[in-house]
């Protein structure tokens, strides 16, 4: 999951002027050798694109973006030029009311049957039916760390019992201010943190509870020295930041760079016990998608528990595909900050989709925040 206040907007104004949901129709089903991807960067194994590729005889284009708000300024138009996108589980209710997407042929997707059916029951709150979204992979929001520099920052190796302490507190944000703390650049991704630290319902859509959150974020803004919802995993692996805020599989991902890169950077991806964000990433059709046979195709294919595996293990996130984590490598397999336990997952809060009333009030103040107003 992972935002800009010109392409909020602009998403806005586009989900008014767009109408109603829109079946697919057969001739864009209709065979092809072509297939245009629109997905997060760093979200798939190349040897799966390549593999499909050559099982299917087609060229595939694979475009990347890093933020929802830049997905969604794109796919309202209507004229998306791609097949194939992975929206957020936060963004999906309304782009299905906007009209932007085709209804999945389940029947061309027989690996369907995989799917962890509390990912479909998560996605059912927001594509009532499963209607339109396939779920691709799921995650969580968290913190990271460079042990060595935090260690150093704080004059101890131990940490506060809340983990969120140590970019929401100035009490720890004032001492790690010198090696660098870096937040989502995202509203929709920054805030809910900042209101579970509170206590207060991560999805509030009350004006004074966001107020608050950003209040809170204010405070510890001199210290922030970043704001990135990609560039913290070559940040964190280069030893350029100590603390970053992020999606557990990228923070897995930088952890993995720095041990290949043998830099001497030893990064702890945290769990906190009080709790993190979840969300879960989906495959869907553009309404203006003219490669959909293939669309579907490549969807099935993901689903194989195998080559979901080979996907989990190099994205380190977790698969939607419910079989394939047997299959993953044991430490990943293992790994709390891909799968979360039971205790962690009862004390976290799915990322909800919020009015556009409560999205524009948040990306105003969220610029604020940022730009030290």
């Amino acid at each position: 999951m992972k935002k800009s206040l010109f392409a909020s907007l602009l998403a806005c104004l586009m989900l008014a002027a767009c109408g109603g949901a829109e079946r697919s129709n057969s001739t864009s089903a209709a065979p092809s050798d072509k297939l245009n991807i629109f997905n997060w960067s760093d979200y798939v194994d190349p040897d799966t694109v390549v593999a499909f590729a050559k099982s299917r005889h087609i060229n595939i284009r694979y475009d990347y973006y890093d933020s929802n708000e830049s997905l969604e300024a794109k796919i309202l138009t209507g004229k998306s030029g791609y097949d194939l996108v992975a929206p957020s589980i936060v963004n999906v209710g309304r782009q299905i009311k906007a009209g932007a997407y085709r209804e999945i042929d389940k029947q061309q997707i027989p690996n369907y049957r995989n799917i962890n059916p509390d990912l479909l029951a998560m996605m059912n709150k927001v594509d009532p039916g499963n209607k339109y979204a396939v779920p691709y992979f799921w995650g969580i929001n968290t913190l990271a760390i460079n042990k060595n520099m935090v260690a150093k920052a704080l004059g101890s190796d131990k940490l506060p019992e809340n983990e969120w302490d140590l970019v929401f507190n100035p009490e720890y944000t004032r001492k790690l201010k010198s090696c660098g703390i870096s937040y989502f650049d995202s509203a929709i991704e920054q805030i809910p943190l900042a209101l579970n630290y509170l206590g207060k319902d991560p999805n509030s859509e009350d004006t004074e509870d966001i107020k608050a959150a950003v209040a809170l974020m204010k405070k510890v803004r001199p210290d922030i020295k970043r704001f990135t919802s990609s560039g913290y995993i070559d940040d964190m692996a280069a030893g350029n930041l100590c603390v970053a805020i992020g999606y557990g599989g990228d923070l897995n991902i930088a952890k993995n760079r720095a041990a290949e890169a043998k830099n001497g950077v030893d990064i702890q991806v945290l769990v906190p016990r009080n709790g993190v964000g979840i969300w879960v990433d989906s495959f869907m059709i553009p309404r203006d998608a003219e490669n959909v046979g293939n669309a579907l195709a490549y969807i099935n294919y993901t689903l194989e528990p195998e080559v979901a595996a080979k996907n989990g293990s190099y994205v380190t996130y977790a698969p939607a595909s419910q079989p394939a984590r047997k299959l993953m490598d044991a430490k990943y397999a293992d790994d709390a900050s891909i799968f979360p336990s039971k205790e962690i997952m009862e004390k976290s809060f799915i990322v909800s989709p919020k009015s556009s009333v409560a999205s524009k009030l948040s990306v105003r103040l969220w610029q604020g925040l940022k730009a030290g107003r």
